[in-house]
């Protein structure tokens, strides 16, 4: 179950950094309001309203068209080379302490129980008992 979650967690810390990353730029062609083509990274294509009204012979500039072109872009990071140096003592304290008991979560303790009851007890040289005087009653 550990390794799972750990491969899950590196899987998702992978895509959160590829994601993270890159330029995004969604671009919409509409036409009369409504969207006619979507695309990803590179450029929608048009209805076809342009040539059509090219074939009919307007060519005047100042005629509005029904037909507009959207995008948004989304920038990327390109600074991704952070130091533990460019934090302040506060933040690297945090970071260190968090990473240890991190860590420390996926080792795996070895607890074996020792069974004495084939050795005996050592011989001692002096009676500790008698001689700090310490009884039970």
């Amino acid at each position: 179950m550990k390794n799972l979650l750990h491969k899950l967690f590196s899987v998702s810390m992978a895509m959160l950094l590829l994601l993270s990353t890159i330029s995004w730029t969604v671009e919409k062609h509409l036409c009369m309001g409504q969207v006619m083509d979507r695309a990803l990274f590179n450029e929608a294509d048009d209805c076809g309203m342009e040539a059509g009204l090219a074939l009919l012979g307007d060519t005047s500039i100042d005629n509005k068209h029904c037909c507009d072109n959207e995008a948004f872009t989304m920038q990327g990071q390109d600074t991704l080379n952070l130091d533990i140096s460019h934090f302040d003592f506060s933040q690297q304290v945090f970071l260190i302490s968090f990473t240890n008991s991190y860590l420390g979560l996926f080792l795996e303790t070895t607890d074996k129980n020792i069974v004495l009851d084939s050795y005996p007890p050592p011989i001692l040289a002096k009676d500790l008992n008698i001689l700090h005087r310490v009884f039970l009653i």
